[in-house]
């Protein structure tokens, strides 16, 4: 099986060298196509107006400078003599899940994998408010490649990508696998914090509120909550299908 992996933390980034050592469990022909900076929150972006330049770091190991998008398209279309059976991308820096699927580089380079009909799965490792400078990734480093396996056992339909999600917790505290929906969060997500600079002048950080939810039950959110890797299928067809056949009936008078 040939894999290829990439992030959106950076080719230097620790999670992408736990992605290397769960791939390698699961194959000896692995490739890294990953960017060569931080691209966190770039989400589904490209690089259309400035070139790519591709650097090589090692025997099948690549930065490219652009995004997760840029990296996978640059891999399976540049670097690599055929398509790879399995795209991974990650394993990121803080949970993906709810509304941060439309922001993540992560989630991107397994959308950009599924665009180009290869079977993509995202995987992320939570921490939490008080430890996102010494993140543990023993929980993801031990399961990692375990559920990798079981998810290849199964199909993927047409344009459908895995975002997986593993706890906060310690490998022996992990209370299972459950498949979940995409939740949504019962609290402001971003604040906008205005701060001056040395003449005065106004500048703005966006911040992340860090009080509490309380998640639905069955949703990604609430399984991460509950010491639970959460493995959500994600399509990439966004159409609203009830409020698209109330639309047709409307204008079709």
């Amino acid at each position: 099986m040939r894999i290829l992996l990439t992030n959106d933390d950076g080719i230097h980034a620790p999670g992408l060298e736990v992605l290397e050592a769960i791939a390698r469990e699961i194959s000896d022909d692995v490739w890294v196509v990953a960017p060569e900076t931080e691209q966190s929150g770039m989400s589904h972006s490209l690089t259309l107006h400035d070139p790519l330049r591709l650097r090589q770091m090692g025997e099948k190991r690549y930065a490219c400078k652009g995004t997760p998008t840029d990296c996978v398209i640059m891999g399976v279309g540049h670097v690599l003599d055929h398509k790879p059976d399995l795209i991974l991308s990650g394993v990121n820096r803080g949970q993906n899940i709810a509304e941060d699927v439309t922001y993540s580089g992560t989630v991107a380079g397994a959308m950009e994998g599924a665009l180009l009909g290869i079977r993509s799965f995202a995987l992320s490792q939570s921490y939490g408010w008080n430890s996102k400078d010494r993140v543990d990734w023993s929980c993801v480093e031990a399961h990692g490649a375990d559920v990798v396996r079981k998810l290849l056992k199964h199909d993927l339909p047409d344009q459908t990508l895995l975002n997986i999600n593993f706890p906060d917790c310690a490998p022996d505290e992990l209370a299972g696998i459950t498949v979940t929906s995409q939740g949504r969060r019962d609290q402001a997500q971003l604040s906008v914090n205005e701060r001056h600079d040395g003449r005065g002048h106004p500048y703005y950080w966006l911040g992340f509120e860090g009080r509490r939810s309380d998640p639905q039950d069955g949703t990604d959110l609430h399984a991460v909550a509950h010491m639970q890797v959460s493995v959500t299928p994600l399509k990439i067809d966004l159409t609203d299908r009830s409020f698209l056949s109330r639309l047709r009936e409307d204008f079709s008078h």
